[in-house]
């Protein structure tokens, strides 16, 4: 169990969602869990998921996929394309669900990797959507629960590295 936070601001309104959180690892290991596709693939999505899949080419312009799976042999793919990769600091991508009637509903994400004290990391994504529909659709398919597990998950990977 972990005592570290993830807040997750949604304004009225506004088409962001905005995620924080801060690891217990230095910024260039939580960096690459966000860009090494073995790692990535080991804490990836809710409890309940499998990620069958992960295929990255991590660098700018670069194009990554992955692939979750429930106990009923359903999938879902996401994919997108890295516009910026800068080690250890930002990463800035799209990301868009495939299994959505139409496509089209793409996202734009910056991830910042802010080294603290001790060792720490301050993590921090904004989310911005091309509607504040498309927000809210993402945030009632469940995310934040998606979003804390992952986190969980990913405080025990590093806490592998740390030891």
């Amino acid at each position: 169990m972990t005592t570290l936070e993830t807040t997750i601001t949604i304004l009225p309104g506004k088409q962001e969602i905005l995620i924080e959180r801060e690891f217990n690892a230095p910024r260039e290991l939580v960096f690459s869990a966000f860009t090494d596709a073995e790692l990535y693939k080991q804490w990836l999505g809710p409890k309940d998921l499998v990620t069958k899949s992960v295929i990255s080419d991590s660098r700018s312009g670069g194009s990554y996929e992955f692939v979750h799976s429930d106990s009923a042999g359903n999938d879902y793919k996401f994919h997108g394309v890295y516009h910026e990769i800068k080690f250890p600091e930002r990463i800035i991508k799209t990301f868009e669900f495939d299994g959505l009637p139409e496509s089209g509903h793409v996202v734009l994400e910056t991830s910042k990797f802010e080294a603290l004290d001790n060792r720490r990391t301050k993590f921090t994504n904004q989310s911005i959507f091309q509607t504040v529909a498309d927000r809210d659709g993402m945030y009632a398919a469940d995310m934040e629960r998606g979003i804390k597990e992952s986190y969980e998950r990913l405080d025990v990977l590093l806490t592998k590295f740390k030891s």
